[in-house]
């Protein structure tokens, strides 16, 4: 692939990235690449990966997933981890990339479902992991949105808007 999101998403994980990232892309008439995803459709469920593998070679898997998705004409939803990899910072430095963030109020219903693996201690281990996260996660972001309270439709129509107005956008 030789081409470039039109617009990367990072957060934390339950903060809608894959919600808003569908949304999006669909404004944009773009594809949806979401690197989580992507790596389930190849290489199985990401807790199995973690409980068989370990999280070392589900971070090899990531960061394959996430050079393959930044060369695509694509809104690129990453997962939460991927920017703890600095090729991976680098990659996005030059990228429009937006932050979602989300209340932690907000947040307790989105990740009960027990599919992350990190945060199987629950509420207590996503607000440890924000924690750690959350200063690289803003040394990379163009623009932030907070997704906890509005609709995720309404957030995706303001983020096209920037991306049009605000970037260099080009349709593929």
């Amino acid at each position: 692939m030789t081409g470039r999101p039109l617009a990367v998403l990072i957060g934390a994980p339950g903060s809608g990235k894959t919600r808003v990232g569908k949304r999006l892309a669909k404004l944009l008439e773009v594809p949806f690449v979401d690197t989580d995803a992507r790596i389930a459709e190849r290489a199985g469920p990401i807790p199995e990966i973690f409980r068989e593998h370990g999280e070392e070679h589900f971070r090899r898997l990531e960061r394959e997933a996430v050079v393959e998705a930044l060369g695509e004409d694509a809104v690129v939803s990453l997962g939460g981890g991927s920017v703890l990899d600095p090729a991976t910072r680098a990659d996005l430095a030059e990228l429009p990339v937006v932050l979602l963030t989300v209340s932690e109020g907000a947040v307790a219903e989105r990740i009960a479902d027990g599919r992350r693996p990190l945060l199987a201690g629950g509420i207590e281990a996503w607000r440890a992991l924000v924690a750690a996260r959350r200063p690289i996660y803003e040394s990379l972001a163009r623009r932030t949105w907070d997704t906890s309270h509005r609709p995720m439709g309404t957030i995706a129509r303001e983020i096209a808007d920037w991306i049009r107005e605000e970037t260099t956008w080009t349709r593929p």
